[in-house]
């Protein structure tokens, strides 16, 4: 009683072939790889570059940054007159 034998497991697959279709459970299984697929990638290609060092790119975000701020706190303060 406390295991499922394999007639078990045949009679849920079939369920589910018979719910989901084998066109949907087949697009479902390629997204699934690909999502593995793109999450291993993703993992090794941390590891492979050294790691991003801060220079001109984090300036242009702090400047870009502070550009934001400064408009909307001339934005509220024309909004408070």
């Amino acid at each position: 009683m406390g295991g499922l034998s394999i007639w078990h497991w045949v009679i849920v697959l079939v369920i589910v072939v018979l719910v989901f279709g084998t066109k949907r459970l087949k697009n479902v299984g390629k997204d699934v790889g690909e999502a593995v697929k793109g999450f291993k990638q993703g993992m090794s290609d941390d590891d492979k570059g050294p790691p991003a060092k801060l220079g001109d790119e984090s300036r242009r975000d702090d400047q870009a940054r502070d550009e934001r701020s400064s408009a909307s706190q001339r934005n509220d303060d024309d909004a408070a007159r």
